[in-house]
């Protein structure tokens, strides 16, 4: 055995079974002073910051990314506005929370992916017996591939120039 002491909780905090009954702390996702939850939500390049409330007015639910409705920021694209506001749709609380969210880098597809997983992570954060519905459609992991780079002397990350033979 080596001469180190090892400290229980040192590094990863504590264990569950050493948190005080009652701990509701929730990993990623931080809710304030007004009630609202705030999670980050990546995918390739695009890094999306949301806050997620619960709505006063259930009938006209505000959802704006980077100041603009759902529908002016993704424009005719309702693929990804749908992959945006799937969480809600598949946890069934469509219209029951609003959100307001800043969107940056990459292009429309993983701006949409990253938005996804923010709502879906600041969800958890609000209500997490919502937890099992989002985990099971896979709206709470991150998607880490991320694009190759392009390699010297080769056209692109995997095509090669033409061969020629002389």
């Amino acid at each position: 055995m080596s001469g180190t002491l090892r400290i229980a909780g040192a590094v990863r905090g504590p264990s569950p079974s050493e948190r005080p009954a009652g701990d509701t702390s929730r990993k990623y996702v931080s809710v304030d002073h007004l009630g609202r939850a705030h999670a980050v939500g990546r995918r390739k390049r695009a890094v999306a910051r949301v806050w997620v409330w619960e709505s006063e007015d259930p009938d006209a639910p505000q959802v704006t990314v980077n100041g603009q409705s759902v529908s002016q920021f993704f424009g005719g694209h309702w693929d990804l506005r749908y992959a945006a506001l799937s969480p809600f749709f598949k946890t069934q609380t469509a219209g029951l929370y609003s959100v307001m969210s800043t969107v940056r880098g990459g292009g429309r597809s993983g701006q949409a992916e990253a938005l996804r997983l923010g709502i879906a992570t600041a969800l958890q954060g609000l209500n997490f017996d919502l937890r099992p519905t989002l985990k099971s459609a896979g709206f709470l992991t991150r998607d880490r591939r991320q694009r190759e780079r392009k390699k010297p002397g080769q056209a692109g990350a995997r095509k090669k120039f033409a061969w020629v033979k002389r």
